[in-house]
């Protein structure tokens, strides 16, 4: 088995964790770490894959994510403080 199977397998995983964060998480707190866990570990899975298919059209979409998640994750925060800073 190849070591990018296996690092697409682990955040397949690591995905489905997140995504039981989501569904049984108590607080908004733990909704939003699992939402924003699941994002990323898109992006991951992404990236690897674009790896795996030799390809650098990837390097473009997976920098336009990172950043939109970026600002997802503060604007996040922010609603979860309830807009203090």
């Amino acid at each position: 088995m190849n070591p990018i199977d296996v690092a697409l397998a682990l955040i397949v995983v690591s995905m489905v964790v997140a995504t039981y964060r989501i569904l049984a998480g108590p607080a908004k707190a733990d909704r939003g770490a699992g939402a924003d866990l699941v994002f990323f570990g898109f992006v991951s899975f992404v990236s690897v894959l674009g790896l795996r298919l030799s390809t650098e059209l990837v390097i473009d979409i997976v920098l336009v994510c990172t950043l939109v998640g970026f600002m997802s994750a503060l604007s996040l925060a922010r609603l979860i403080a309830g807009g203090k800073r």
